[in-house]
This record gives C-alpha cells, sequence and structure tokens, in this order.
C-alpha cells in the first residue's frame, strides 16, 4: 500500500514525476509512516520515467590533466570553432593555438572547407614563425587531425600527436574554457554586425593580457616576463620597475614567474575536482545513458523528446572516465561514453516505467481473482486471507471479505 500511494504521489494520475520533495509534501497533507522519506527516494530513483525525461550531465569522474609543461610554447593544443556567419572575406571558423603552459592563444581566421594543407601552412605561418617548433600537439578527432599528411608532417618533425575526444572535461578542459571565451567575447564585441567577427579577431590582445586564475598572471608575461604596453600605459605615470631591470634581474624574475605558473597548474587539478566525484563501473554492469544533443541530434529534435536512454550494459572499461557499453543496434554513434554520461541502474520492480504495468489496473485485477482456482486453494480459507500486495481493488476487498466469513463459520461449527 505504501508503494502504491508513493507511486501515485509521483507520477499516477494527474501527478508530473517531480523530485522527492515534492512529492513528500504530495504526501505530507494526507498520509504519514515510518521511513516515508526513505520510500520516496527509493522510488523516484528508480523511476524510469525520470531516468529517460531528466537525464542530464552529471559531475562524474576526476579530472585527470595531461602533465604539464616545464616552458612555453613547447606542448600546444589546437581546436576549430565553426559555425560562424560568413566574414567580409567569406571565412566562417577559428582556427584556436594554445600553449598549454602559459595558456596565451591565437586565433587564425579559416574557411571549414581548408584542407590540411592550407591548415599546415597557417599554423607555419602564425605560430611556428612566432614560437618555433612544438614537442607535442593535442588536438581532438577532426578529420583533418586524422589525415595521413598531417601525422606524416609531424612523425618527420618528431612532434608527437596526442588526442582528447570531445566533451570530455577530464582531459581538454583547457580548450573548452577558452573556445566558450572566445565566442563570448566576438559576442560582446560584434553585436548585430555579425559579419565583422573577423575584424574583432584582433582583441586577440586583450585575450593575451588579462590575468588568469590559474596562473594569477597574463599569458603574455608568462611568456616575455613582462605585460605589454597598453592604452592605459599612453598615461603619463611613473616608470616601472621591471622596465628598467638588468638582464640578470630580468632572468630571474622570468625563471620566477615560469616556476609559480608550473605550481599553479599543478594545483588546477585540485580545485577543478571540487563538486565532483569519481564514479566507477566494473563489467557486466547496467547504466543509463545521457543523450548529448550534438551526439544524438536526432532523438534531441525535440525540446520533449527523452534525453536519455536504458538500461545498458558496460561491455569494456577503458578507464576511469570511458566506458564501452552495449546499445543493442538501436543508435549509430561510438560506444564509448564518459561517465559524466552514464549513471547507476538499479534494478527492481520499482524501475518500471508504469507503477501498473504488470500489476494491472482495477479491471484486469478483476479478471486476475475471478479465474477459476485450484480447489485446494477455494477449500482453505486462511490462503484467501494473506494480504496480496498492490492496491486493494474491490475485487479483492469482496473476495477478503468473503474468505473471512468461510474462516469464522468453520471455527463456529468447531
Amino acid at each position: 500500500m505504501r508503494e502504491f500511494l508513493v507511486r501515485e504521489a509521483h507520477g499516477g494520475g494527474l501527478m508530473g514525476h517531480f523530485g522527492v520533495k515534492r512529492t513528500l509534501d504530495i504526501l505530507d497533507k494526507h498520509f504519514f509512516w515510518p521511513k516515508m522519506k526513505h520510500d520516496v527516494e527509493k522510488i523516484c530513483n528508480r523511476c524510469i520515467t525520470c531516468k529517460k525525461d531528466k537525464s542530464k550531465v552529471l559531475p562524474h569522474g576526476l579530472y585527470t590533466p595531461l602533465p604539464v609543461p616545464n616552458e612555453p610554447w613547447v606542448e600546444m593544443s589546437m581546436d576549430f570553432v565553426s559555425g560562424l556567419p560568413r566574414s567580409k572575406k567569406a571565412r566562417d571558423s577559428i582556427f584556436v593555438v594554445l600553449d598549454r603552459f602559459s595558456n596565451m592563444a591565437h586565433f587564425i581566421p579559416c574557411h571549414k572547407i581548408d584542407d590540411v594543407v592550407h591548415v599546415v601552412e597557417l599554423f607555419f605561418k602564425k605560430i611556428v614563425r612566432l614560437h618555433g617548433m612544438p614537442r607535442s600537439i593535442v588536438s581532438n578527432w577532426e578529420t583533418i587531425f586524422l589525415n595521413h599528411f598531417w601525422k606524416v608532417l609531424w612523425g618527420k618533425l618528431e612532434t608527437k600527436l596526442l588526442f582528447s575526444t570531445s566533451h570530455r572535461p577530464q582531459t581538454d578542459a583547457q580548450t573548452e574554457v577558452v573556445n566558450r571565451t572566445l565566442s563570448q567575447l566576438l559576442r560582446t564585441i560584434v553585436q548585430k554586425n555579425l559579419k565583422n567577427w573577423e575584424d574583432c579577431l584582433s582583441y586577440e590582445f586583450a585575450y593575451n593580457m588579462t590575468v588568469h586564475s590559474s596562473t594569477n598572471c597574463s599569458p603574455f608575461e608568462v611568456v616575455y616576463g613582462f605585460n605589454s604596453l597598453n592604452p592605459m600605459d599612453l598615461i603619463a605615470l611613473p616608470i616601472k620597475d621591471q622596465d628598467s631591470l638588468d638582464g640578470k634581474k630580468k632572468a630571474e624574475m622570468v625563471k620566477e614567474i615560469h616556476e609559480r605558473v608550473k605550481y599553479k597548474n599543478q594545483q588546477y587539478a585540485t580545485h577543478a575536482n571540487e563538486g565532483r566525484r569519481q564514479v566507477t563501473f566494473e563489467l557486466g554492469d547496467w547504466v543509463w545513458g545521457h543523450m548529448r544533443k550534438e551526439r544524438f541530434p536526432t532523438e534531441r529534435k525535440s525540446k520533449l523528446a527523452p534525453r536519455g536512454d536504458g538500461p545498458f550494459q558496460v561491455i569494456q572499461r577503458i578507464n576511469d572516465n570511458d566506458y564501452k557499453i552495449d546499445l543493442l543496434g538501436k543508435y549509430s554513434v561510438s560506444d564509448t561514453f564518459n561517465v559524466t554520461d552514464l549513471s547507476p541502474y538499479v534494478a527492481g520492480e520499482d524501475s518500471r516505467s508504469n507503477p501498473f504495468e504488470e500489476r494491472g489496473d482495477d479491471k484486469n485485477q478483476e479478471l486476475k481473482f475471478n479465474q477459476p482456482q485450484a480447489p485446494a486453494q477455494i477449500n482453505n480459507p486462511k490462503d484467501a486471507l494473506q494480504i496480496p500486495s498492490g492496491p486493494i481493488t474491490r475485487s479483492r476487498a469482496q473476495n477478503l471479505k468473503e474468505a473471512l466469513i468461510g474462516l469464522i463459520q468453520d471455527i463456529l461449527n468447531t
């Protein structure tokens, strides 16, 4: 009876599958029993309708960054910001190159259809001529970065290629933050004249002059040891001490900045893991999967479409943050999921979406109890007095009443 009441308050009738608190508020007006909150949490957490329609990215998996570089512009990451309106020069994308040590970035306008040769040419013209050759390059699984020419070129130059899957906050958060910051910067500057976004890329200077919370220094200062002049510096002010330092002191100051930045970068993982928790799954575990809009565009076309699906079984554990699951041939996407898109599946009878799916409604219950029973069950009224699971319908109440009358008569006759 308690389960029936909780199911009705949570998702039965005109109820809207609200959370634990609202379900408790509904029940508190009419009922009370010990451990009522525990029962409500148990059923709400096992509701399939809520699992599918309220699925979201979870704070699962700890931040596991790549090894921190020791100096600027020896380890870089790169990505593309696409989907922009065509500029006056018919460009629609931005090639973003980031120094993983100092967070200095260069924003290079390009075309989405540019081939790998053109991208390499841009990289050498805009990056290599300023900062030299990198030891390693981190990128996602873009087609250009998987091109044979790209791999052979960097193999000949002894530059190591590393790959991070998109939407993996445990590894590529640094590049994702830069892309997000760039998009916000362009939105605030471009405003209504959207085709002028390419002219606004000169604000790269402002990005590299801004102090970053991860290093407590601006990227420009980390790389060169001082901040370049900006419009505020044109005002007549006393000359700063570092502008008149001799070479030896200047070198010591740059070295001190680099040591401080390395320490800050190492501490970033600790701050990034605040609010996150490590969740691991084993081979054979059953899980729910969150369907990201960019990964499941067909299933997420409508705002009313379910946002999750499952349960699916874990078939391989790649590492603590990535798993392969058996999609049962339902979706034509990669079967590798990040732990942020997975949540444990708790098996049990509470997991069905319709609380009456197995037990049936009153009419079905009446048909079930009105079916012919074995003579032993009819002749033994004590068996009929056993309280059945589920709601007490009229048919069940009538059967209990008849069984009770029959039991009283047998006692009187003896």
